[in-house]
């Protein structure tokens, strides 16, 4: 029974030298542990799983890298975070082994100084951190793509984007009403993360747009808000769906921070049918959708539309805006059937903002 698949965690845990220098929090016999959890401040909200040794020993499988190793220095307290730690947090979080090099990778991109975790806690817009998976781990851990894919009912997408939040919020001290001043926030800060529709999708991916080849793996890191759904049922060309799509993506931003800000283009299926039988490649899309990008100075200034004070875009005719110093990040995913895409936007970019980080994968 000594190899049994059953056996092997807890009898390395008893007998086998324990790997783990977190601290132990013991409980009386009669303690509820998930409420004690709760009580600790340690969950997002929601139960979470008990981080036993047992259990955290066993998630740490799912990776080759030592659980002393220092994987960030989490924002806002720029504490320390080890493999270990990520791993307890993903035991809470209710990953499963194999997903913790995932958690791993996108831990260290959201506390990189370009996406700037401290700022997207710190601001009060509704913004979060959101995860899009690129390469062949989604597929070989089960990731959805497909149906309800920006939504619930899948353990690796919702998991993977809360184990994240939890580090954040557990490691770094990253808490709603402390750091986190989020006016009104949105469900996806619990947790939101996907993986694109590569083997469907008749472009490159974001990934390999970002400069990363199809065969590795990575995580992009894009701070944005709730997505916004896009319907059009009734465009049967290219042209007339990239004008439906851009002027989404206008109305999605803040005219007084035009040329600040990201946005990200979640297409369905059945609308990137559209390009697809028209032979359109992902550099024409994004070119001809550009054009649809713009605002009309002249029609924001000082008393137009209701406005009481311009922003900062010249006078002098049309602007492109939002990404001049941004970017749009375009992907492909959700169920077979339905005329809908969404768009997310996203936070100030640049120095004083966030910016979009892609991170290769490691096992």
């Amino acid at each position: 029974m000594t190899v049994d698949p059953g056996r092997v965690d807890e009898l390395r845990s008893k007998f086998g030298g324990s790997i783990l220098k977190s601290r132990r929090v013991e409980l009386a016999a009669l303690d509820d542990e998930h409420e004690a959890m709760f009580e600790r401040g340690w969950t997002d909200g929601l139960p979470v799983v008990p981080p036993t040794e047992l259990r955290v020993t066993a998630m740490l499988e799912g990776t080759t890298r030592n659980s002393d190793e220092l994987v960030a220095l989490v924002p806002p307290n720029l504490s320390e975070c080890t493999v270990e730690k990520v791993a307890i947090n993903s035991v809470m979080a209710g990953c499963r082994p194999e997903y913790l090099p995932v958690v791993l990778t996108a831990v260290e991109a959201v506390c990189t100084e370009g996406f700037n975790m401290h700022g997207v806690l710190a601001t009060t817009m509704s913004v979060g951190p959101i995860l899009v998976v690129n390469g062949p781990v989604a597929s070989r851990i089960g990731m959805n793509t497909g149906i309800n894919v920006l939504g619930h009912g899948n353990r690796a997408n919702s998991s993977i984007g809360r184990a994240v939040q939890m580090v954040i919020r557990n490691v770094g001290g990253g808490k709603p009403g402390g750091i986190d001043r989020a006016t009104l926030g949105h469900m996806g800060k619990q947790g939101f993360c996907f993986a694109e529709n590569e083997a469907k999708s008749p472009w490159v991916s974001l990934s390999q747009e970002r400069g990363f080849s199809a065969e590795v793996s990575t995580v992009t890191a894009f701070c944005g808000e709730g997505p916004r759904l896009v319907v059009d049922q009734l465009s049967r060309s290219p042209e007339s769906l990239t004008r439906t799509l851009g002027k989404a993506v206008l109305d999605a931003m803040s005219s007084r921070r035009g040329m600040s800000m990201d946005a990200m283009l979640v297409i369905s299926p059945e609308h990137i049918s559209r390009y697809r039988d028209a032979g359109w490649n992902r550099e024409r899309f994004k070119e001809e959708i550009m054009a649809h990008i713009r605002l009309e100075a002249d029609g924001i200034g000082i008393g137009k539309s209701g406005m009481e004070k311009r922003p900062s875009l010249p006078s002098d005719g049309i602007r492109q805006t939002r990404f001049e110093l941004g970017e749009l990040l375009v992907v492909h995913a959700g169920g077979p059937a339905g005329l809908f895409s969404a768009v997310i936007s996203g936070w100030v970019n640049g120095p004083s903002g966030s910016e979009p980080v892609t991170r290769e994968i490691t096992p």
